[in-house]
């Protein structure tokens, strides 16, 4: 089959809550066909999201705490761990058929990856995998974290890359993907400032590039 074109919904600065809304309805109409593979680009409020493997133990600080600091928790479908979201990231939630694709999940994965890693290399920034982990890397440090769910070979979930310093702090909330490792962004990594709107383009072309060839 031939790959399709996918359409992009950009939903800014919105909350996790109401995003999940819209990845549940653009799931439901790309399952039944009434609309192509879409792909979700936006930016989310404080919050903590809890994958099909997470324990709540991750979470290190207490309910007053994330009470004050205005960080709700939610516990969804997706697969890995606990990660954090902030303004300072870019998500992307690729709502694809992968009847119009490839089948293989492994092959998904590994393409969200690339598409992280090739966009980092257009600012210089030679990221990574590290073998047995799902992600991005560069050095010991993790800029992007993937949980994804598939049902009838239509994915929802995505990922997340660190662009912003201003949350890297939040990250002392968890243990980020169950595990002591340290985030980063890609601030950080330049040491300067970086609009977030100007990596929109260049990451619809990742995906462009990868799935439609």
């Amino acid at each position: 089959m031939e790959p399709e074109a996918f359409s992009i919904l950009d939903l800014g600065l919105i909350d996790y809550a109401a995003a999940l809304e819209y990845q549940k309805a653009v799931f439901s109409d790309v399952k039944s066909r009434t609309r192509n593979s879409t792909l979700i680009i936006c930016r989310h409020n404080p919050v903590i999201t809890l994958g099909r493997q997470a324990s709540r133990k991750n979470i290190l600080a207490g309910e007053e705490e994330l009470r004050k600091k205005k960080v709700p928790v939610f516990e969804i479908e997706r697969g890995g761990d606990i990660t954090y979201h902030g303004p300072g990231q870019l998500m992307a939630y690729p709502i694809f058929n992968l009847g119009h694709f490839k089948k293989d999940i492994h092959f998904f994965l590994r393409g969200l990856e690339e598409v992280v890693i090739d966009l980092l290399w257009d600012y210089s920034v030679a990221a990574a995998r590290r073998p047995g982990l799902t992600g991005v890397w560069i050095g010991n440090r993790k800029i992007s974290s993937i949980g994804i769910a598939i049902r009838n070979w239509v994915t929802f979930h995505g990922f997340s890359i660190n662009i912003s310093n201003d949350d890297l702090p939040n990250y002392r909330l968890i243990r980020p993907c169950g595990m002591d490792i340290e985030m980063v962004s890609l601030e950080a990594v330049l040491g300067k400032k970086v609009e977030i709107d100007s990596l929109k383009a260049g990451l619809v072309q990742k995906f462009s590039n990868l799935f439609i060839g």
